[in-house]
């Protein structure tokens, strides 16, 4: 079992890795769910992720609220991660986030946003679009109750990623790392896309085939995800909290 302390500073690593690559900006949040009690998960408290540091985290259970007494303020769409972590036990981290380049494919729904580049496989092959206002009417568009997170955790289902009509995305995976490699290459697999639609023709889209093979095998602690961890992080100025020992020991269990 990790160490919650290194859990929550993988958790601030990651808050500042999302940033710095642009997926998210002064808004949007990345959670991991508690690795010793499922019903519980870890949020930063409402603040810019590239401020998060690890006294900014808050444990909270599945109904969005947190589990000990917090007078800091809080983002108004944790219901977004509690309803994810409710209906999907096999996710154990998320991210919601306005990345502009993935806007338009839930927007303009002619063109569907599915993989097109080997990196974007991770999003896998369908990614479909929650809108708001199909069952809560107008609103802000902002999901800020456990009703409203769990109507998008149902059109999220067992896929990777949905996209928030006029909004934004909600990604889920089975480990942080796996999370915040799949969102900082959805917008670039987004950019790729509209690019292509630019130059006009058919659009070739990876085959399942393709995006089963590139999926099969990953593990959070190969070598190759490791290198892209490591990079991303000191690419944020964060490289020295990595764990480097406890990744190595991971390694050989993986």
């Amino acid at each position: 079992m990790r160490n919650l302390d290194t859990v929550i500073q993988d958790l601030v690593i990651a808050n500042r890795i999302l940033a710095r690559e642009e997926v998210v900006d002064a808004y949007g949040h990345i959670s991991v769910r508690h690795p010793e009690n499922p019903k519980h998960f870890f949020l930063a408290r409402s603040v810019a992720p590239e401020l998060v540091e690890a006294g900014d985290i808050v444990e909270l259970g599945l109904d969005g609220q947190p589990v000990r007494e917090e007078t800091r303020p809080l983002y108004l769409e944790r219901f977004i991660h509690a309803a994810i972590y409710e209906a999907r036990p096999d996710v154990q981290s998320v991210v919601h986030a306005h990345a502009e380049e993935i806007l338009p494919f839930g927007i303009a729904q002619a063109t569907p946003l599915r993989p097109v580049i080997h990196s974007g496989s991770f999003i896998g092959a369908n990614v479909p679009v929650w809108d708001i206002a199909d069952k809560f009417g107008d609103t802000n568009l902002l999901v800020t109750n456990m009703e409203q997170g769990r109507d998008l955790a149902k059109c999220l289902a067992g896929n990777n990623v949905a996209l928030m009509r006029g909004h934004g995305f909600a990604s889920a995976a089975r480990s942080l790392i796996e999370v915040v490699r799949m969102s900082v290459y959805l917008p670039r697999n987004a950019r790729a896309l509209m690019r292509a639609k630019q130059l006009g023709g058919e659009i070739t889209y990876l085959r399942q085939g393709e995006i089963d093979a590139r999926n099969r095998g990953y593990s959070p602690y190969s070598l190759e995800t490791w290198r892209a961890w490591e990079y991303w992080a000191n690419k944020a100025g964060c490289g020295h909290m990595l764990n480097k020992g406890e990744h190595a020991h991971a390694h050989k269990k993986g």
